[in-house]
């Protein structure tokens, strides 16, 4: 099976032709995409990411091991905020270190929780429908969380999508579920 620099590489190399994709599907089918710099830009970060994102469910890979510390310190950060309404401690400055160590706990609870809840390599994450929800993830990130427009935004989601069945493909492993 590929290993991670094949599979980022093919991304990095292939992406020219969700391009042609994406213009193929604007001009003949009337896709309302909208092919800009910044989509482009995006698209491609998307379907790079994408490329590799599949791996996600394996403990080894570079992937999982990079995204299992973002993941904690995002949990941890968010347990922080939420410790923070109620931890009331004179002075002021210990409420903030009492939040964050139970910010922290939650942060190491994210850690193991990470690997735990993930399912076994090759698993449902590694198909078509996780392909979608990934494109589906991009989408509303572009649309709603970066506010580009809606054709930009159906454009970076599907370089995201064709991105991540790049790798099943690769992988050999192109299933629905």
């Amino acid at each position: 099976m590929p290993n991670y620099d094949v599979h980022v590489l093919s991304g990095i190399v292939t992406y020219p032709v969700a391009v042609l994709v994406g213009f193929l599907l604007k001009i003949y089918l009337g896709v309302p995409l909208e092919l800009t710099a910044t989509s482009m830009m995006l698209g491609y970060a998307f379907y790079v990411l994408g490329s590799d994102l599949p791996d996600l469910d394996h403990p080894d890979a570079l992937i999982h091991r990079g995204s299992k510390p973002i993941v904690s310190v995002a949990v941890g950060s968010a347990v922080y905020l939420w410790a923070t309404g109620w931890v009331n401690i004179s002075p002021e400055w210990a409420s903030v270190v009492a939040a964050w160590v139970i910010g922290a706990v939650g942060a190491l609870v994210g850690w193991y929780a990470f690997t735990w809840l993930m399912p076994h390599h090759r698993g449902i994450v590694h198909s078509l429908l996780f392909a979608a929800v990934y494109g589906l993830l991009a989408f509303l990130l572009v649309e709603y969380g970066l506010r580009m427009s809606t054709g930009e935004a159906i454009y970076v989601g599907l370089s995201a999508f064709l991105g991540y069945t790049l790798h099943l493909l690769l992988d050999g492993s192109l299933k629905l579920v």
